[in-house]
């Protein structure tokens, strides 16, 4: 484990929303690992009861069935809380563009909610996950913090009015906010079998069913991957970040860059097959490259990324 060394004060209970997703579900087992109380929030409009089942019997995990878009359960579940991890927030650019009214309730107005009561409860710090999709319009790599361009998309939209309610309650009410962008994340629980999964887990599946994948636009799409655990220790680390990371926001990526088609191609070769991919239209609001600066929240937060994706 990469974040074995960070040490907290003991009986910590720190609250993870989105618990039954990809990423809260393996940011839960973390905190579990190191010995400390969890309380798990989750309302599986997208997550998996699966992802919850795995650590139902450790006396240290709590699980509620709730709703951040409900005021009153968000209050239940902040009571007695040091610090809050948001990742309740609904994903996918595309996906948004169809649903553009519930992305607002769910991810600004249920952000609203978590926050109003992590700042009611006397929480120490509010952790939320923003994501690489707000540099969809701004051209320039690395993609750096605060040069994100133009909002294409309700999705992106709803991020940036994330951070700009977290910014207020930094600057009215003293609550220690961190925004973590992360740069697709890619490992362990990661489920391939969703309308907008990742590409990886996407790519894997289907090359093992021997089937042939459709690329959106050429294929020459470049991606920043971010293994989980690194993902884990810079939440980890945002707990214990010092005061001048408050009201900020930090990349959370490896700082490389990885070609779709090139990833495609050494995934055939490590599983021993020779399927030529199918080439699709452009897919609306997508990024075509993405490459993080990731040297403010080495500043900042004293995160490194340890694991890459390693292709020989």
């Amino acid at each position: 484990m990469a974040y074995k060394h960070l040490k907290f004060p003991e009986n910590l209970l720190l609250l993870v929303t989105g618990r039954a997703g990809f990423i809260g579900s393996n940011f839960c087992e973390a905190i579990l690992n190191l010995g400390y109380k969890v309380r798990c929030l989750d309302d599986f409009s997208t997550g998996k009861q699966a992802n919850v089942d795995l650590f139902l019997d450790n006396p240290n995990c709590e699980f509620i069935k709730g709703d951040i878009k409900s005021p009153d359960t968000c209050m239940k579940a902040c009571k007695g809380v040091e610090y809050v991890h948001n990742k309740a927030a609904w994903g996918t650019v595309s996906r948004s563009i169809d649903m553009l009214l519930f992305y607002s309730v769910n991810n600004i107005q249920g952000t609203l909610n978590i926050i109003e009561a992590a700042r009611q409860r006397g929480v120490k710090t509010f952790v939320y996950g923003y994501s690489s999709s707000v540099y969809v319009a701004e051209i320039n790599l690395p993609k750096q913090e605060g040069v994100e361009g133009n909002l294409l998309s309700p999705y992106v939209l709803t991020k940036h009015c994330d951070e700009e309610w977290a910014k207020q309650y930094t600057k009215h009410y003293g609550l220690k906010t961190i925004g973590l962008c992360y740069f697709n994340v890619f490992g362990r629980r990661q489920d391939p079998n969703r309308t907008y999964a990742a590409v990886l887990p996407k790519f894997i599946k289907m090359l093992l069913n021997d089937e042939q994948p459709t690329f959106n636009d050429d294929g020459k799409q470049s991606r920043d991957f971010t293994y989980i655990e690194n993902v884990c220790v810079a939440n980890l680390k945002a707990c214990l970040a010092p005061d001048e990371a408050s009201d900020e926001t930090f990349n959370v990526a490896y700082g490389g860059r990885e070609y779709l088609l090139d990833i495609y191609y050494d995934l055939t070769k490590a599983l021993g097959e020779k399927i030529e991919p199918n080439f699709g239209p452009y897919r609306k609001g997508d990024i075509k490259h993405s490459n993080a600066d990731i040297s403010k929240a080495k500043r900042l937060l004293g995160h490194g990324p340890s694991t890459t994706l390693q292709r020989d």
